[in-house]
């Protein structure tokens, strides 16, 4: 039997401005307060933690893209300043 795959959640600009906040309060919210976003953002618990999930690699990706971008700076920086003897 082939399985179902589920149909993709789309989001109101008020239900992602209210999940953004949430996870800007906390990033691994326990099943007691999914359950809590759940009730006020409009859909299953289960959807938020897939959100949850992808908003955390989203942030993780971006804090590692400042982090290469800053060393790189640095590096750069450090490199092209003039030496004083």
């Amino acid at each position: 039997l082939p399985v179902k795959k589920k149909s993709r959640t789309f989001y109101s600009a008020e239900q992602l401005e209210e999940l953004e906040k949430m996870f800007q309060e906390d990033h691994y919210p326990d099943n007691e307060k999914r359950k809590e976003i759940a009730a006020v953002v409009g859909v299953t618990p289960q959807r938020i933690m897939v959100w949850f999930q992808n908003r955390r690699a989203k942030w993780r990706k971006t804090e590692k893209l400042n982090v290469k971008g800053n060393k790189k700076y640095s590096t750069s920086a450090a490199l092209s300043a003039p030496l004083v003897s």
